[in-house]
């Protein structure tokens, strides 16, 4: 089973690309869902079919579903809030605490990820597409279960009843941590098109997702507008003007260390139907295979190599140079901010009795020099 998360800033053309992969992997012989968890669901138009909330086949080994997390807060979570609210408040807490804190900000994209596990876990399909929701709506949906974890933790972890509901709602969101960080399962596909603003944006983009866990397979510029060639007159100059300043985006992007890029070119018509995705992906994959990305390098989030201190610890986060990187230890875990964007990493085990001696960055990340004995554990 693989999962292909697509996501990019709104307007970039993610669904279009999510369910072109789609219509390709079909057409290679995989059972294949397409999956949109954008509240702006717009797959259904890319694909030229109707969709539900239930998947629905739209060519042979090809089905889709627009997920509607609004219900599935209406009816899985509302019930898990009660027993939440009851169990709260037979601990002691008053009817308005419990109340409060079973409120949770962004249950409704966590139940559409979760709406995914299950499709993926339970369904026949051998890869599922998911289209997200924006860049930044993205990166909250993929930080939550860990977020909704540790809040279970702080209220019930030191509490002796614990009803069965709230067990399974924590294994569940560790099954679903583990199922979005491991990278032989799970990858993105970030979606940019050739505009300046682009790089800085996709930088802060992998920090996030790095800081996650979450690997990056493959980064795609899409609406490049076509070369003109030796075309004259007026559309021909503003195209090439167009195309000249692209070419520049993308030697900036190269220049940042994204050399493996994936480039699809400006349609003149909208692409609908079967035929007009299947004609993207031909551009996109160029007969490869669309589940092994564009070479973008899967790395470790951590790397431990000894040194004659003790040891250094990488922490592999792609940094810009204007990147804003605060750095701290908290107990056994280290509490690492990029951007604004907030991680707690807990320490390998071996690390834990050293002492934190100094830290810089560079283009690869974040490398800690840590002191102590080699020999304690």
């Amino acid at each position: 089973m693989r999962i292909l998360l697509f996501t990019g800033k709104g307007g970039v053309g993610k669904t279009t690309l999510a369910a072109a992969t789609g219509a390709a992997l079909a057409g290679h012989g995989g059972k294949t869902l397409v999956a949109s968890t954008d509240p702006a669901h717009s797959l259904g138009d890319a694909f030229g079919h109707p969709l539900g909330a239930e998947p629905s086949e739209v060519d042979a080994l090809l089905s889709a579903v627009q997920i509607d997390s609004r219900t599935l807060v209406d009816t899985t979570w509302d019930r898990l809030r009660a027993e939440l609210r009851a169990t709260l408040s037979g601990v002691g807490l008053d009817t308005l605490d419990a109340e409060e804190l079973t409120v949770l900000p962004g249950v409704d994209e966590l139940l559409a990820l979760s709406e995914v596990r299950r499709l993926a876990e339970h369904g026949p399909w051998d890869t599922i597409v998911v289209d997200c929701g924006p860049t930044a709506e993205t990166l909250r949906l993929l930080a939550l279960p860990e977020a909704v974890s540790g809040y279970l933790t702080r209220v019930f972890g030191r509490r002796g009843r614990v009803t069965e509901s709230v067990r399974r709602l924590g294994t569940h969101l560790d099954g679903l941590r583990a199922l979005l960080t491991e990278p032989s399962v799970t990858t993105v596909r970030l979606v940019l098109t050739p505009e300046r603003v682009v790089v800085a944006e996709a930088r802060r983009t992998l920090s996030s997702l790095a800081l996650r866990g979450i690997a990056v397979d493959g980064l795609i510029v899409n609406r490049l507008m076509p070369a003109p060639g030796f075309w004259r007159g007026g559309a021909a100059a503003w195209m090439r003007t167009r195309r000249t300043q692209q070419d520049a985006v993308l030697a900036e992007l190269s220049g940042a260390g994204f050399e493996a890029v994936s480039r699809v070119e400006h349609r003149a018509v909208e692409p609908v139907g079967l035929p007009a995705l299947l004609e993207i992906a031909d551009e996109l994959y160029r007969d490869g295979d669309p589940l092994a990305g564009n070479g973008t390098p899967v790395t470790p989030l951590l790397r431990i190599r000894p040194s004659a201190e003790g040891y250094t610890l990488r922490v592999a986060i792609p940094l810009g140079r204007d990147a804003e990187v605060d750095l701290a230890r908290v107990d056994d875990d280290l509490a690492i901010t990029v951007d604004g964007f907030r991680r707690l990493i807990a320490l390998p085990e071996s690390l834990r009795p050293c002492r934190i001696t100094g830290a810089e960055s560079d283009a690869d990340g974040l490398l800690v020099s840590l002191a102590g004995d080699r020999g304690r554990r």
